[in-house]
């Protein structure tokens, strides 16, 4: 069986240097769907997931023959959605409510199939717990100066010097980066890409 085509629907780096871990040739066709987050969410899962099939779907039309993913990350705490920050203030503001708390990283996935006719969606979202310790002021402020958490959901980068802010995380470390590669591969393995020589089928065997 012939590899199908992948198109990821992001311009994110992190998320095109997860996906390349998975060994796959893919393209990149960023989604122009603006993100409109609401303040608060009682179902952050269902959030995430309509977000990554808008991005995906304002993609699939350009490329018949296709699988495209669509994928987006959210930082909820309290009900509380936290975008990117709008400012270095809006940045420090996010960091102290995560300091000394845990929140989830919720990533929702959508993977559009253009092969069929209609086209096949399949969607799914990963949730990770994480923990920050407490943060003195001095330190959000110097972290906020880096300019690191200036693009990130939750004002902060797990991969980078983030990572020093965080006492510990309970699930999937790559779905905090931005791309839960385990949920991913499972899921084009069910579209029929071979992963690592072994097909949806293959794989539940026992």
């Amino acid at each position: 069986m012939s590899t199908p085509l992948l198109v990821l629907a992001s311009v994110s780096p992190r998320r095109q240097e997860l996906l390349r871990l998975l060994g796959l040739p893919f393209s990149i066709d960023p989604s122009r769907v603006e993100e409109q987050l609401p303040a608060r969410t009682p179902n952050p899962e269902a959030l995430a997931v309509r977000l990554a099939e808008e991005k995906a779907h304002g993609v699939a039309a350009h490329h018949p023959g296709a699988l495209v993913i669509g994928a987006d990350t959210i930082v909820v705490v309290d009900d509380h959605v936290l975008g990117k920050p709008m400012d270095e203030e809006d940045a420090a503001a996010m960091l102290r409510a995560l300091s000394g708390r845990t929140h989830a990283v919720i990533t929702g996935l959508a993977l559009v199939d253009t092969r069929q006719t209609p086209w096949q969606v399949a969607t799914a979202a990963e949730r990770t717990e994480v923990r920050f310790r407490h943060l003195a002021e001095e330190e959000i402020r110097a972290y906020v100066a880096t300019g690191e958490p200036m693009d990130k959901a939750g004002a902060y980068a797990i991969q980078g010097r983030g990572a020093i802010l965080i006492e510990g995380i309970n699930g999937d470390y790559p779905n905090v980066v931005g791309l839960p590669l385990t949920r991913l591969a499972l899921m084009l393995r069910a579209a029929g890409v071979v992963m690592m020589g072994v097909t949806a089928e293959e794989g539940n065997c026992r």
